[in-house]
């Protein structure tokens, strides 16, 4: 009994020397509620040790923070009602391409409906909040596991409150994950109420017929590998068929309705001709 009574003394002391708070232990704090803290201080400081392997090129790993507390069942990610939430998200990234990416990661998770409330573009730092109803938090570790199929790595995470998340995230190697068109290799795109995205870098030219049924009004952008817009070609006319010459650069072109994609109910028959 003496004996665990002077370990824990022992942590205590290391987590908090001389009334210090470690920037592991701010971090741990943020993740939890104060009661939740204080009810398992002596737990945490167990669970947390070493400390040094909870810090990575001189900052605190916080997904391995998040990873710990939610193995431990320390974790609590649910509401007890359906509750508005925020997400803020700070890159250092471009936005359009940003936006994209997480655009797409949380509707993979599960978040189709999210509205934007606040984005800022501050000399080379782009921020982008979103809010949402849910029953629970966005778990980061899920977020973390989707980021990284499109390059994206979450390199800092905080807890401002129960309802509201703040990541930075690192783009550094980012891409969309997306249907490569081949020479000759035929594609059909079904009906869909999204813009259909593709990686055209190996193809010269494309063409697209549009099946019977549809009112097909061609609205197509064309995109480098950051997502800067290249080119743009738009018809306020029906088409049935339009083949397109992809520009030297383009990475991905999105393929929509001038007006609505309501006007496609059938399929687009894709072409791909000409390999590069």
């Amino acid at each position: 009994m003496v004996k665990i009574f002077f370990i824990s003394a022992f942590l205590l002391f290391r987590f908090s020397f001389a009334g210090e708070v470690s920037p592991l232990e701010s971090k741990i704090q943020s993740f939890l509620d104060e009661k939740s803290y204080e009810n398992n201080k002596d737990f945490i400081h167990v669970i947390f040790e070493p400390q040094s392997a909870y810090y990575y090129k001189g900052r605190v790993d916080a997904l391995k923070v998040v990873q710990t507390l939610k193995e431990n069942g320390l974790l609590n990610l649910f509401f007890k009602k359906p509750k508005n939430f925020s997400l803020h998200f700070k890159t250092n990234g471009s936005p359009l391409f940003f936006v994209k990416i997480m655009g797409d990661t949380l509707r993979n998770i599960g978040y189709y409906r999210y509205v934007t409330i606040a984005s800022q573009l501050d000399n080379a730092t782009f921020t982008w909040s979103v809010a949402m109803r849910s029953e629970y938090a966005t778990d980061p570790l899920i977020l973390e596991k989707e980021l990284e199929k499109s390059g994206c790595k979450i390199i800092d995470i905080q807890r401002d409150n129960a309802y509201e998340w703040s990541y930075v995230v690192d783009m550094h190697n980012a891409h969309l994950t997306l249907p490569v068109l081949h020479h000759k290799k035929r594609v059909n795109l079904k009906r869909s109420l999204y813009a259909h995205w593709l990686d055209v870098s190996r193809i010269k030219s494309l063409y697209i017929r549009s099946t019977s049924g549809n009112s097909w009004y061609p609205y197509i952008a064309y995109y480098d590998s950051s997502l800067h817009l290249l080119k743009l070609t738009k018809k306020n006319k029906v088409y049935s068929s339009i083949m397109l010459q992809i520009p030297k650069g383009t990475k991905y072109i999105k393929i929509a309705d001038l007006y609505t994609m309501k006007n496609i109910k059938g399929k687009l028959k894709l072409t791909p001709q000409g390999a590069r």
